[in-house]
C-alpha cells in the first residue's frame, strides 16, 4: 500500500499509561545517511556511545602491526573481523589525568573517572568528590531537547557510590564513567528491566504493576494504535514496524526469563533479581536495549560500563577461573597474559555483537551503524604496569559520513584522549574550545 501522507518523526503509539516511540519509517520522509548531503531530505541523527572495559589489555595482542588500511586484526580484535571495515583502531592516545601526579596509588579509580572527563579526580573517600564534566554529558546537555532522554547510562556490574574502593579513592570513581558536572556523577543502571521501563514505560507504578501481574507486553497496550498506523503505511514500513515490535517483544521475554532464573553465586558480584544469570546474556541484553534506544531516537547519547574498573570478576565460561584484576598483575607470566587475552577477546566478541546488530538495521539510505560513533576502550593500557599512555581505543561506525573507517591510525606519543572526544563533539555539531586536558582536535578521522 503506498503512503499518501507523511507522518511526524515524533509520532508515538499510545495506550494505557504507555507512549511507544517509533523507528524511522519511509512515511516520515527522506532520511539521508550523510549530514553534508545537499539533496533534499532530513539528515539522519548522529549517535554517540562510549563503552568501557576495565584493567587494561594484553597490548601485544591488541595493537595491529601495520598502519592504514592494510592491517591485520590481532588476537583480541579478531572477533571483530565481520565489521573490520567499520573500525578505526586508534593507537597512541593518553589519559594523562589518570596518572598519579603526586596522589600515589589509585590508578583504577583515576582511569575510569578521567576516561571521558580528562580531569584529575580528587583523592578522597568522603563526600567531597570532584572530577569534571564528561563528554557524553556535554553532548546530552546540548541535544536534550531533541530526544525523550538526554542520555542513557548503563552497565553490568553494581558499584557503590560511597566508601573507599581504591587506595583512598571513593568507590564512585571506580564505578562511574558519566559526570554531569565536576561534583555530580551519574550512576549507571544495571537492571535491564529498569532500563526497559525508562525507555518505554511511562505508566504510573500502579499501572505498571497491573501489567506485570497480567504478564502483558507493552505492545498489548498500543495494539489498537499500532493497527491504525499500519493501515496507513506501505509494505516496507509495515515490515520494518513488525521487526521493531519483534525486537521489543524478544527483550521483554528475555527480561521476564531472567527474573525467574536462579541467581548465580559469584565473588564480589551478587546479582539482583531481573539480571540475567549469565554475564554474556546480561551484556547482550544491554546492547539490545541500546540499539532500540538509538533506533527509536529515544536518546543519542549512551555510556556502557561492561565491568567496573578494578573488577575481579572471574570468567570461567572462557576457561578463566581467576579474577580479572588479579590476573592483570601478570608479572609478565605468559600463562597469565594468555588468560588476560581470553578475557579481552570475550569483551570484543560482545562489541562485535553490538556492531553487527546496528549494521543489520536499515535507516534511510544507510544503516544504524552508519549513523553512530561507538567508542570502546579502557583508561589503562597494560594492567600490570598501570600505565595510561598508548591506550587501547577503538572507534566504530560511520558518524553520518564523517569517519573513514577500516584503518589503524597511529598518533604521536602523549596525544590527549580528550582530543578524540572534542572531535566527536564536532560531529554532532557541538563546538567546544577544550574539554578536560584536550589541546586540540584529533585529526585523520575522516581520512
Amino acid at each position: 500500500m503506498s503512503t499518501h501522507h507523511l507522518i511526524s518523526r515524533r509520532t508515538v503509539l499510545r495506550g494505557l499509561g504507555t507512549a511507544l516511540a517509533l523507528p524511522w519509517l519511509e512515511a516520515m520522509g527522506p532520511l539521508l545517511s550523510w549530514a553534508g548531503n545537499p539533496a533534499p531530505g532530513k539528515a539522519a541523527p548522529n549517535r554517540m556511545a562510549f563503552l568501557y572495559v576495565p584493567n587494561g589489555k594484553n597490548m601485544a595482542d591488541w595493537t595491529p602491526r601495520a598502519e592504514g588500511k592494510d592491517f591485520e586484526l590481532p588476537a583480541i580484535l579478531e572477533p571483530l573481523k565481520p565489521v573490520k571495515d567499520h573500525l578505526l583502531v586508534l593507537t597512541g592516545l593518553t589519559a594523562d589525568k589518570a596518572r598519579p601526579h603526586g596522589d600515589g596509588g589509585g590508578d583504577h579509580a583515576r582511569a575510569l573517572a578521567a576516561f571521558l572527563t580528562g580531569c584529575q579526580p580528587r583523592k578522597t573517600d568522603g563526600t567531597d568528590i570532584r572530577a569534571g564534566i564528561s563528554v557524553d554529558q556535554v553532548a546530552a546537555a546540548r541535544l536534550a531537547d531533541q530526544t525523550r532522554l538526554p542520555s542513557l547510562e548503563i552497565g553490568c556490574e553494581q558499584g557503590a557510590m560511597a566508601g573507599n574502593c581504591d587506595s583512598g579513592y571513593s568507590c564512585v570513581y571506580s564505578s562511574t564513567m558519566s559526570w554531569r558536572s565536576a561534583t555530580t556523577p551519574l550512576p549507571k543502571e544495571v537492571n535491564p528491566r529498569l532500563v526497559f521501563e525508562r525507555l518505554f514505560g511511562t505508566a504510573p507504578d500502579a499501572q505498571r504493576a497491573l501489567r506485570d501481574r497480567r504478564r502483558q507486553s507493552i505492545l498489548d497496550f498500543v495494539r489498537e494504535d499500532a493497527g491504525d498506523l499500519k493501515n496507513r503505511l506501505g509494505i516496507n514500513d509495515q515490515r520494518k514496524l513488525d521487526e521493531y515490535f519483534s525486537a521489543i517483544r524478544d527483550i521483554e521475554r528475555r527480561i521476564e526469563r531472567a527474573a525467574h532464573l536462579p541467581e548465580v553465586k559469584a565473588p564480589d558480584l551478587p546479582q539482583p533479581k531481573g539480571i540475567p544469570a549469565t554475564y554474556e546474556e546480561h551484556i547482550r541484553l544491554m546492547c539490545d536495549l541500546m540499539v532500540l534506544a538509538f533506533q527509536a531516537d529515544l536518546t543519542r547519547v549512551c555510556t556502557f560500563v561492561l565491568a567496573n574498573e578494578g573488577s575481579n570478576r572471574p570468567y570461567p565460561f572462557v576457561g578463566v577461573a581467576e579474577g580479572h584484576h588479579d590476573l592483570s598483575h601478570h608479572g609478565d607470566d605468559p600463562k597469565k597474559k594468555a588468560k588476560i587475552r581470553d578475557i579481552n577477546r570475550f569483551h570484543t566478541t560482545q562489541l562485535a555483537y553490538l556492531l553487527t546488530r546496528l549494521k543489520a538495521i536499515k535507516e534511510g539510505d544507510g544503516t544504524l551503524l552508519d549513523h553512530c560513533m561507538i567508542a570502546y576502550g579502557s583508561g589503562n593500557s597494560d594492567g600490570n604496569a598501570h600505565n595510561h599512555d598508548n591506550l587501547p581505543i577503538l572507534l566504530a561506525g560511520g558518524g553520518c559520513g564523517t569517519l573513514k573507517t577500516g584503518r589503524h591510525v597511529r598518533y604521536p606519543k602523549e596525544t590527549p584522549l580528550n582530543n578524540l572526544w572534542v572531535a566527536l563533539l564536532d560531529r554532532v555539531k557541538i563546538n567546544v574550545p577544550t574539554l578536560g586536558d584536550s589541546n586540540g582536535r584529533l585529526t585523520n578521522l575522516a581520512g
